[in-house]
């Protein structure tokens, strides 16, 4: 994604399939790795609204999957759950640390 790319990511994986389930994608910056679901829908908010608790919970136990079979040093980064927002005829909305894990709740900050 050139999105990411333009922001100083780094694109890990894409489409990171785990027993658990898939992560869109995995991308690091700095000191933290960031599993990034991405969402298209028709509008921002249908996209930002189209994640739950149990898609949440899936992604997490994939992450947490790749982590455990890639190399250690991306273990030692800082996870964060991003999303990565798509609509017809607008901009791209990236939401960094978009929950944190156990909370049940997305935080779009």
């Amino acid at each position: 994604m050139a999105w990411l790319a333009a922001k100083g990511y780094r694109l890990l994986d894409r489409r990171a399939r785990t027993p658990a389930g898939e992560v869109d994608l995995v991308a690091c910056r700095g000191e933290y790795i960031a599993f990034i679901e991405v969402k298209l829908r028709p509008s921002i908010a249908e996209a930002r609204d189209s994640i739950g608790p149990r898609q949440r919970q899936r992604i997490e136990r994939a992450a947490s999957l790749w982590l455990a079979r890639h190399d250690a040093r991306f273990r030692r980064l800082f996870v964060r759950y991003d999303l990565f927002l798509v609509a017809p005829g607008r901009l791209p909305v990236h939401h960094r640390a978009a929950w944190v894990p156990g909370d049940g709740a997305v935080s779009l900050i």
